[in-house]
């Protein structure tokens, strides 16, 4: 399976040769992360924290109201904002159709134990995420969000601006684990426990 590696916008993964999986490994039904899922929830994470950012674009627009005043200037803030949510929109969703972000929307099932996570989309295609590849979990009522982290090396090669500039607007990406994928209730369990262990659950997240 190829490795995603973005930059300035998302994650990148090591790679990393997948291990055969250890004796207790956690094993998963066949699951396809929707597009359409990814979407919607990036959509309602990043616009809850970045919402104000929309005032940026109109409070410039109407800056020179004060020394010209027309209606106008309102009507170029509008717009303003609308050009900002639909290009930092587009943005989000433009994941979803980059080359290396395809391998985490295919068919595949997971394994996972104390050393990594693998996603298996056959026994010849398998991709491993060793833990310390994410960054944290949240549990949400029906699913665990695993957040992968950005490596430090997708920033390196660019400038300090452009660092602070893909800082500040990344994107999330994460895998998607509903909890209808674990085949009993007793690996929901194990998989809960195994987080908790690792430190990898945010505060407040439920217990399985």
């Amino acid at each position: 399976m190829n490795q995603p590696n973005q930059r300035g916008g998302g994650s990148g993964y090591r790679q990393q040769q997948v291990q055969q999986p250890a004796p207790g490994t956690i094993k998963t039904k066949k699951y396809q992360f929707d597009t359409n899922v990814y979407t919607r929830i990036a959509m309602g994470e990043v616009w809850r924290k970045e919402w104000w950012y929309a005032t940026i674009p109109f409070a410039v627009g109407l800056l020179p109201a004060i020394i010209w005043h027309s209606w106008w200037w309102l009507l170029l803030s509008v717009v303003l904002t609308v050009i900002y949510v639909l290009l930092r929109s587009a943005q989000i969703t433009g994941i979803t159709q980059m080359e290396q972000s395809k391998p985490l929307f295919e068919r595949m099932n997971y394994e996972m134990d104390q050393r990594q996570l693998i996603m298996r989309q056959s026994e010849q295609r398998a991709m491993a995420l060793p833990w310390d590849q994410i960054a944290r979990v949240r549990r949400e009522p029906d699913a665990y969000l695993l957040y992968l982290k950005t490596p430090e090396e997708a920033f390196a090669e660019l400038s300090p601006w452009r660092q602070w500039l893909a800082r500040t607007f990344d994107v999330p990406v994460f895998l998607h684990l509903p909890l209808r994928l674990f085949n009993n209730d007793n690996d929901r369990k194990l998989f809960d426990a195994l987080l908790r262990r690792k430190n990898l659950l945010v505060d407040g997240a439920p217990a399985a």
